[in-house]
Formats: C-alpha cells, structure tokens, sequence
C-alpha cells in the first residue's frame, strides 16, 4: 500500500497558493495529513502536485509526483501518477488517496477501505461520512493504472464516473464528535477547525 496525498488543486476559496502548506494550529495541513496516513501505508507516502516540488521540502520526505497527463485534467491525473509510480515499486498493489486538506483523517481508514474491498468484491473501496461519499478519499488498485489512462485521454474528467466504470465498495465513518473527512476550503473553515481541535483537545 502506498499513500498519495492529493494537493493539486488551485486553492481559490483559500485565497490560491498550495492548500495543504496552509497552517492549522502551528503545523501545515499537509503534516498532519502525512502524520495520520503514514502509520497505514508501509508502502510510504507520496505526494502529487505540479510544479516545484522542492517547495515542500521542509514539511514532507516522500516522493512528489506530477500529473502525467497534460493540461492538469483533475484528481484523476494526480491518482494515475500515484498508480503509475506504485507499479515500480515491488510487492505494491493499491494506492490509497486523500486530500491534502483533511487533517481528521481516521486511523482505521485503510484498513476499513481494504475489509470493504474485500467483503464486497470491488476493485476500488471508498469512504463515506454521514450521507456524502469522498470520491478522492478512496483505495485503487493499481491494476487499474492503463484503464485509468484512456479514460482520462478520452476527455473523461469525473471521478465519480471512473468509479461508477468499474464499482466500488464504501465504508462509513460518523460524523460526531468531528467529520474525519472535514475539508478545509475557506480561511474561515481553517479557523473553525482551530476551534475544533482546541475543544477535542
């Protein structure tokens, strides 16, 4: 299992820049993502995001990965460059993905995400919090690497809809005392999370 941490996105509602290097608490969102993840993927953690990796040189030691689709065609390139570099790696069969802005992430969710898998037979396992399912919070195989790749070149974006290609299992988490898929997308949610972790502390 290795772990990608998807930190491509444009960030606008948080004002652009990298989301994940945004700082909740005294430590980047992508810290503590990667310090929730990490016990969970002996395979190790990497990260996918374009441009220069060497910005998040100080906060993450795992490989950064960028799409190798063009023009940046969604989560769906940063999961196919996670599958792409998971198929070099010996003995690696899935990839698990999350956003770099959900820093309750839950310490059974690769294990919860594989019995589901498993107990269902589906190729990808996702999650799920109250009624709303985390399309990018999910286990992929990596068998599904080449597949991935002509849906995305055949102008398919949705990550729903890969998901729906090929079927998926889904493990529900609740969401008191704290949603653990909670992302972070507005200053005024990073602000309402300091809130939280103060009260859960």
């Amino acid at each position: 299992m290795v772990g990608l941490i998807l930190a491509g996105g444009l960030s606008r509602r948080m004002g652009g820049g990298d989301k994940p290097m945004k700082v909740l608490a005294g430590r980047t969102l992508l810290e503590r993502v990667a310090e929730r993840l990490a016990p969970q993927c002996r395979g190790g953690l990497a990260l996918s995001a374009n441009g220069d990796p060497a910005r998040f040189r100080d906060v993450f030691s795992g490989a950064v990965l960028p799409d190798t689709m063009p023009d940046h065609p969604g989560p769906l390139a940063g999961i196919l460059a996670g599958l792409e570099a998971a198929a070099t790696l010996p003995g690696v069969t899935h990839v698990a993905s999350v956003p770099g802005d959900a820093p309750f992430l839950p310490e059974d969710f690769v294990a919860r995400l594989v019995a589901a898998a498993q107990a269902e037979d589906r190729p990808i396992a996702l999650a799920a919090s109250g009624e709303r399912r985390h399309f990018t919070s999910a286990l992929w195989p990596v068998a599904l690497r080449e597949d991935l790749r002509g849906w995305l070149a055949s102008g398919e974006r949705r990550v729903g809809g890969f998901i729906e290609r090929h079927g998926a299992a889904v493990a529900s988490w609740p969401v008191e005392p704290v949603d653990p898929f909670l992302n972070l997308n507005a200053p005024e949610d990073l602000a309402a999370a300091e809130a939280l972790l103060a009260r859960l502390s």
